[in-house]
Formats: C-alpha cells, structure tokens, sequence
C-alpha cells in the first residue's frame, strides 16, 4: 500500500511501497521502447486532475500540451481524474474506476476519485488525496521526465514522492497554475497556521522538482523569494488562445438566438462561478439596473460551486440571465456577439491566479471590463494587452458605469477589441508557448542527467525570466 503522512511538512513515502509501485511501472512498460534522446525523443508522463472533456480552467491547457508534444513524435502519457470541473460532480457517461484509452495519439489513464460537494477546504483536501493515490499506484510507463499540474498540490507531493523513490528516476518538473498557498488567503479558505502550513508545504513541494514553469511573469518572484527554487530553474509558460475566433455572418440574428433584445447592452461572463469570482458583484450590479431601467443585460454562463446560491440572490432580478456551458461553436459566437466581456474577481483576490478565461477573450475581438483589484495579475495583464479596462472590485455601480461607458464609445471597444487579438499575435500564441514548454521539458531531463549547461547570469541585475513574445496567434 502506497502511504504518506506530512513530518515537519517534508512528505515521506513508505521505500518498500514505493519499490513495489516502480516494479508495477516498470513490469507495465516491458513493451514501451526506449526514448531517443538523441533525435529529442521522450517519454514523458503528464499527471493532472484536469483534462478533456472539461472545456475550463485548467484542462484545455493539459490536453493541448499533451497533444501537441505528441504530434511532435514523443510518446506521451497522461494520468488524470474523471471529468467533474465546474460542475463539481463526474460527467455521467465515464463510468467504472478506471479508464484506459488513446485519444488524438496521447495515452489517457483516467482515475475514478472523490469530488466534493460542496468543494470545501477538506473536501478538496479528501478529492486531491483520492486522486494522489491512485495516480500514484499507476503504471507510469517508464518515464524519461514528469510533469505535475498544479493545483493539486497534495497529488503532485505524492507523485514527487514516488517518483523520486523510484529505481530509475524521472526527471521532474511542476508546472504551477495558482499559487496554492497565496489561493487559500485570498480566497479566505484558510488563515493563521493553517495557511501557513500549505504554504510551507507548497514551497517544500515545489522546490523539490527539478524545474518548475509557471504561467506568469509575476510568479516568478514569488516562486524564488518565497519557495527558495532557483531563478535559473524557473521558466515562464504563458497560457495561451486555445479558442479560434468565429466568424459571425449576422451578428444580430445570432444575438436573437440567444435571447438577447435588440438595443440591450450584452456584458458576459463566462466560466466557473466560484469563490474566487466573486460574482455577487455582478448580482446586484445587475439589480442596480433592474432598478434604473436600464438596457444592460448580464448573462452568466458555465458553472461552479457557487451557481446555486447565485441564483437564488438573483431571483426577482430580471437584468440577469444564468446559463449552461456552451458547446465550443456556440461559446465562441456568444463572444463575438456579446458586447462587453466581463472578468469579475472577489476583493482580496491580487496574485494567486491568471484567470484562464483571458486567453480566449483576447481571441474574440470583443473588449473586456474586468472588475478586479487595479494591483491584481489580472489588472496587470488587462493593461499589457490594451484589450480592456479595470475597475474596481467589490463595487456594482461602478461596474455598472463602466460597462455603460464603454458601451457608448464605439471606437473605443472596437479598438480595444482589436488590440486583444494583436495581443494574441504577439504574446499569447500557442505554438510559441508550447515550444516554450517543450524547450523545458527537454532542460528537465538534461538537469536530471547532469547535462545541462549552466545559465548565463553575467547580467544579474536583469534576470531573465525565461518569457518570449510569440510571432503567432495559434
């Protein structure tokens, strides 16, 4: 049995399980071929708890890596979770507790775990340790190099574990998303010694890789001040547009389709509807113009832990509209027909994450207001992109205003617009981006090995954080 208990927030793994597992791994790739690594062939394992068929968050990043660096000739391994993001309960149709399939040439383990409902602090504790478990009991083919998404933080500190216990050990490398310990305070899950303690633990986690790469620029700080990992061995990996834009013949009929009144101000929200959202704000904004009769639409759609509730304080309102996750033609339509789109982030929320629904905003030509703290990640990226406009958060007239602004300044929202998708070309391109995270898996395995060459740090006074501008939108 596979087990792992926390001393001094160090995770230990049971030597004797963790020989078994390695022989379980390597009895499950006697017929893998060895990688070339002389023509930049791997073997490379991907764990996450996120992957297609979920169309949000994390996911399309997964499954667009693992895709990718399949078509380009590695041989590529995900073990994953059940489908159950936003919604927070698994997709109906996977059934069974395991499920072994190749899908676009990428090997898919899928591992039937727990999901929590409500997704509270120890219900997510109970999901990522369910998931840990049996990911980490899974035949892992051999691997010459592993990549760990997180969040999980507790799965990725068990395969870490394990892998580095294990008879010929992988390269390792965590690909951070959210900052997990910066999440738990900003999102008010966690305080005091508690916070403190998966802060540590993240650090201890995080550290113990031989490369981290992480989705922002301003993570970088964070990563090597308060993790202690290396500079030199932390790489920038940007999301990037995973959504094509839609061409729209008839904008109008398709905002009809929809529901949507002719002459009425569109402001959409897509994606979960969580905590960290903290989509009240849009709930009374949407009120505040219920009560001043004004043609403002605001249309909510995905889901998340927090749509009932939302829905209840929404009822009465009838500026507001709550609506299921879009199939991909319908979803990119909706953008390019919509008015405003909206990022809406709760106060407090400043470094933890890059909210994902960015890169496709930017994609669509359709300018963004983002209700967030003007110091936050998000802000910052607002204003590097010139796609959109801050305004505060935690205040629904202001929203409120500002969407009524720009609604009223048409060359200002087809500039805005416009820069969005330049931005795309320029900074959020997904084949820059996964050439940027192939170039760090292959310095994973050469770190590993003792092969890698030394960075160039005759400039310490402008440390490189390892982020390129794309020359391509796709």
């Amino acid at each position: 049995m596979f087990s792992l208990s926390f001393s001094n927030w160090r995770f230990v793994i049971s030597t004797q399980a963790a020989r078994g597992l390695s022989r379980r791994n390597d009895e499950a790739a006697s017929n893998e071929l060895p990688a070339d690594l002389s023509t930049g062939t791997l073997n490379i394992t991907m764990l996450g708890i996120n992957y297609a068929p979920e169309t949000t968050g994390i996911a399309p990043y997964m499954t667009d890596l693992a895709e990718s660096l399949s078509e380009r000739g590695h041989r590529v391994h995900v073990v994953t979770g059940y489908p159950h993001y936003p919604a927070w309960e698994i997709d109906s149709s996977f059934e069974g507790r395991s499920i072994d399939e190749v899908i676009n040439g990428v090997h898919v383990h899928r591992r039937r775990h727990f999901v929590p409902s409500p997704p509270n602090a120890l219900g997510r504790v109970k999901m990522e340790l369910s998931y840990g478990l049996r990911a980490a009991r899974s035949g892992w083919n051999s691997p010459d190099v592993i990549v760990c998404t997180s969040p999980a933080l507790l799965a990725t500190a068990m395969a870490i574990g394990r892998a580095k216990l294990t008879r010929h050990r992988p390269a390792i490398g965590v690909w951070v998303h959210d900052l997990y310990g910066q999440g738990v305070v900003e999102t008010g899950a966690m305080t005091g010694r508690g916070a403190r303690a998966t802060a540590k633990l993240e650090a201890t986690v995080v550290k113990s890789a031989d490369g981290v790469a992480v989705v922002h620029d301003r993570f970088v700080d964070h990563v090597v001040e308060q993790f202690g990992v290396p500079r030199d061995q932390v790489t920038v990996v940007r999301n990037w547009t995973h959504v094509a834009p839609i061409a729209v013949d008839d904008l109008a009929a398709a905002r009809l389709r929809f529901g949507w009144a002719p002459g009425e101000t569109v402001v959409l929200h897509t994606g979960n509807m969580g905590v960290k959202q903290g989509l009240e704000n849009v709930v009374d904004a949407a009120r505040l113009a219920d009560q001043r009769e004004l043609p403002v639409r605001f249309v909510l759609v995905g889901d998340g832990n927090q749509r009932p509730t939302l829905e209840a304080a929404s009822v009465g309102v009838s500026r507001i509209d709550f609506v299921r996750p879009l199939d991909d033609e319908n979803f990119r339509t909706a953008m390019a027909a919509a008015d405003v789109l909206l990022v809406n982030e709760a106060p407090g929320i400043v470094g933890m994450a890059v909210p994902s629904k960015l890169t496709s905003y930017f994609s669509s030509g359709t300018p963004i207001v983002a209700a967030t703290d003007v110091e936050s990640t998000t802000a910052d990226e607002i204003r590097a992109s010139g796609a959109g406009v801050v305004t505060p958060n935690g205040d629904p007239a202001g929203l409120l205003d500002t969407v009524l602004a720009l609604a009223a300044d048409a060359d200002r929202s087809a500039q805005l617009g416009a820069a969005g998708v330049r931005y795309c070309a320029t900074s959020v391109g997904k084949t820059a981006s996964i050439d940027k995270c192939e170039k760090w898996i292959h310095e994973l395995v050469s770190r590993h090995s003792g092969t890698l060459e030394p960075a160039d740090d005759s400039h310490p006074d402008h440390p490189m954080t390892n982020t390129d501008k794309a020359a391509d939108a796709r």
